[in-house]
């Protein structure tokens, strides 16, 4: 497939995704999560993919939004939909994607691109960013997930102010609330998300697919994630990582993970 609006690099197992629509502040559109569903598709499959960082092209803006002119006149069907068939292809599969996803949140991360952050499984944020869920502002709610992971990551009283002020914070008030983990200059940014991926790259994905799984689902109804932590400990023992773990901390070496 080939993408119109997003751009891949892929370094030493580090696959940077940057959506480019520049000209629309890098607004979600229908074909850009589409684009977006499929570069990580291909990613999932990809041995040579270790970790994503997903950003925006330019200094302006991570993701602005959502581009409303698609769905101004929609329907409550068709909203219903527009929310349902995003969630699936897109900011789910990132949430509980089996290989770290980690946010660069270079500008604007508002709506649909705040969401989109927010589903990464940690976001790192330039010093000019700026995050918000203005959607009540338009006469509707977040609907790819944003009235759900906001709280869960900043606690429920300061989401649901975010939500109906629909105000924006900036990079410093986002570090506060833990909706970001480090704030870099604009300039540093990339360097320093692609130095932690890095970091990460050099452990075990098998034992970190285990983790996301393990971690995800202390958040999802009706499953205890005490037993699904019991269950992927388990079967992490039985990997070809667990072994060469193991054998290079007693030769007091450093481990070269096979990835099985």
């Amino acid at each position: 497939m080939k993408f119109e609006n997003i751009l891949n690099d892929n370094q030493d197992g580090i696959l940077t995704i940057t959506i480019n629509r520049p000209s629309k502040l890098n607004a979600l559109n229908r074909d850009t999560i589409q684009e977006l569903h499929q570069a990580f598709q291909d990613a999932e499959s990809d041995e040579y993919v270790k970790v994503i960082i997903l950003t925006g092209s330019g200094e302006k803006a991570f993701v602005a939004g959502a581009d409303i002119s698609e769905f101004s006149d929609f329907s409550p069907e068709e909203g219903k939909e527009l929310a349902a068939k995003g969630q699936e292809i897109l900011f789910d599969y990132v949430d509980n994607f089996p290989k770290p996803v980690i946010a660069a949140v270079n500008g604007f991360a508002l709506g649909g691109g705040l969401e989109l952050a927010l589903a990464a499984h940690f976001r790192v944020a330039s010093e000019n960013a700026k995050m918000g869920l203005p959607e009540v502002s338009l006469g509707v709610i977040p609907g790819y997930g944003g009235t759900q992971r906001l709280p869960q990551i900043v606690g429920k009283g300061r989401a649901m102010e975010m939500i109906m002020t629909a105000g924006m914070i900036d990079a410093s008030q986002a570090l506060q609330y833990n909706l970001v983990n480090h704030v870099t200059t604009q300039d540093e940014l990339l360097e320093f998300t692609h130095q932690m991926a890095s970091k990460i790259a050099g452990n075990s994905l098998v034992a970190i697919k285990s983790a996301i799984k393990a971690v995800n689902a202390n958040y999802e109804d009706g499953v205890n994630g005490f037993e699904i932590e019991i269950e992927e400990f388990g079967r992490c023992f039985g990997t070809a990582d667990f072994r060469e773990g193991t054998t290079a901390f007693l030769n007091k070496r450093k481990a070269d993970f096979p990835g099985e």
